[in-house]
């Protein structure tokens, strides 16, 4: 049996029909330094920046100079420890994502940090792609977590585009996570997963974590006074593994090895834990194809 189908079969996409479906962005921010602009400037450009909400943490949050547009909702800073802070910012999403139903056919969310591609080679851009689609209740896209290379890749320059400075990424269950809602539905925590509902893995969409793209910005949020009060530095410790993972990886070619990763985040799941995917061992490291390098 050809394993590759059963779960992704490859899919030709056809044009839009009937016009383009109405698609909102959310996420979440608090004490952010590059991302929030990448995000809005991602996300708007294939979405439209009037289509983006943008939850700010706190009344001392600033806005980057691109948000003109953006809806900006702020909400009074109320620091829980992590745990519970991320299961209260999945409920805050899940709600705003519920009252935008009336309005939109599709919504998405993701942390300020997270990258939702279509495969380039479909020449098509989030919006074209998912309203091309019949799309189950949730859709996932498979996990890249890019960092950098600390032997061969410099700092990065956050006005370049991402991977083309960055060649690798852990493919890593934690980031296939079903973002993308067609109907008003509950996210765990973390958005990891959706309440009552399986997942279903796009076969091409990617979403391409950047937490820890490069090693100064990403050691730095260790000593970010909110997160260590709030039991963040174990967790953050334990993501800047991924430089050490990269480091010491033979990496795979991602073409070769896409298809795998999404039958196998597929087909084993946590047993505590039946609509996630499941962790691929080995820890294994892609090199990212060389069509992405423009994409974020």
């Amino acid at each position: 049996m050809n394993t590759t189908t059963l779960i992704a079969p490859q899919v030709k996409v056809s044009p839009v029909a009937n016009g383009l479906k109405n698609i909102c962005a959310l996420t979440t921010v608090r004490n952010d330094r590059i991302f929030l602009h990448k995000w809005i400037q991602h996300y708007g450009t294939a979405l439209g920046r009037q289509n983006l909400f943008v939850v700010l943490d706190g009344h001392d949050q600033p806005v980057p100079d691109n948000a003109q547009g953006v809806n900006i909702i702020r909400l009074p800073h109320q620091p829980l420890e992590r745990v519970q802070a991320m299961r209260r910012r999945a409920r805050v999403m899940s709600k705003i994502a519920q009252g935008l139903y009336y309005y939109f056919d599709i919504a998405i969310a993701t942390d300020v940090d997270e990258f939702i591609v279509v495969d380039p080679e479909l020449n098509l851009d989030l919006r074209e792609y998912l309203s091309s689609r019949k799309l189950p209740a949730s859709v996932s896209a498979l996990g890249l977590d890019v960092g950098q290379h600390l032997a061969i890749e410099e700092p990065l320059d956050p006005s370049q585009p991402f991977l083309a400075q960055r060649q690798f990424a852990h493919v890593s269950s934690r980031y296939t996570k079903p973002c993308i809602t067609t109907r008003p539905l509950t996210w765990g925590s973390g958005m990891h997963r959706i309440k009552g509902h399986n997942f279903h893995i796009d076969s091409h969409l990617f979403l391409f974590h950047f937490g820890m793209v490069d090693y100064a910005l990403a050691t730095g949020k260790t000593m970010d006074r909110d997160r260590l009060a709030t039991g963040w530095k174990g967790h953050l410790s334990r993501r800047e593994k991924l430089f050490q993972i990269i480091a010491e990886s033979q990496p795979v070619d991602g073409d070769e090895y896409f298809s795998t990763a999404r039958n196998y985040q597929t087909w084993h799941r946590p047993f505590y834990a039946w609509n996630k995917p499941g962790m691929i061992p080995g820890d294994p490291v892609v090199r990212i194809p060389e069509r992405f390098r423009k994409a974020v």
